[in-house]
């Protein structure tokens, strides 16, 4: 399993929000280029970052500092938020970003998700962002009639690269990751899946490892940034 710190931009700074509310954000810091190098530094091996205005506004808005994250170190970054045509697809892919996640696009427009996937073998990744178990678009502004695991199904034959599976409910609140429904939703799927939300503790992280669920990684910014969970050490847990 690999752990991937987040970054989430807002206004050209890092910042967690508190269940996807924009005025509940905190400020960790202003220098993301820099809090990415320090990520590296720790023993990080791969990045997820989020376009916060981005996913509000349908199309990229911290283009200029995600750009400055990819040229600051030399692991691979992963990129969501805002993200809703081919043409940004492919912009990213050919700035250096890794792997493209697209959340509102994979439920909006599933044949551009399948389309990028054939294209892009490995490099398209898919976000199922729930509250209540609905699935959230439009930056989580929005809930669908959609469950996560119809949304996925979707894309079982895509050739998807992973899902990541966001609670909107436990995001950022430090209160532990829905267990249960991201080992359900690994068990129940061929893709693999990347847990996120609420994920506050280097016990939270052992429990997603009990789980019995064959999960691909681990996402937490909040708990990292707060020194709740050691980098290094999260990195060897799910490592090991």
């Amino acid at each position: 399993m690999i752990f991937y710190p987040a970054i989430d931009l807002k206004d050209g700074a890092c910042v967690r929000l508190l269940q996807g509310r924009m005025e509940d954000a905190t400020v960790f810091n202003a220098d993301p280029p820099a809090q990415a190098r320090e990520f590296e530094k720790q023993g990080a091996e791969w990045l997820h970052l989020v376009d916060l205005n981005g996913a509000f506004a349908g199309e990229p808005v911290n283009a200029r500092i995600v750009e400055g994250i990819v040229s600051a170190v030399t692991m691979p970054v992963q990129l969501g938020g805002g993200v809703r045509d081919r043409k940004t697809i492919d912009l990213w892919l050919e700035r250096g970003i890794r792997r493209v996640v697209l959340g509102t696009a994979a439920a909006r427009d599933p044949d551009l998700v399948r389309g990028a996937a054939k294209d892009h073998p490995g490099r398209i990744a898919v976000g199922i962002d729930a509250r209540g178990g609905r699935v959230a678009v439009e930056g989580w502004a929005e809930t669908t009639d959609l469950t996560a695991l119809e949304l996925a199904k979707r894309f079982e034959d895509a050739g998807v690269a992973a899902i990541i599976f966001t609670d909107i409910d436990l995001d950022g609140a430090m209160q532990g990751p829905n267990v249960a429904a991201t080992a359900e939703l690994a068990e129940a799927t061929a893709i693999p899946v990347i847990a996120s939300g609420g994920v506050s503790s280097m016990d939270d992280l052992r429990a997603l490892k009990a789980s019995g669920a064959a999960l691909d990684g681990v996402i937490s910014g909040r708990a990292v940034y707060e020194g709740a969970i050691d980098l290094a050490e999260a990195v060897a847990l799910l490592k090991g």
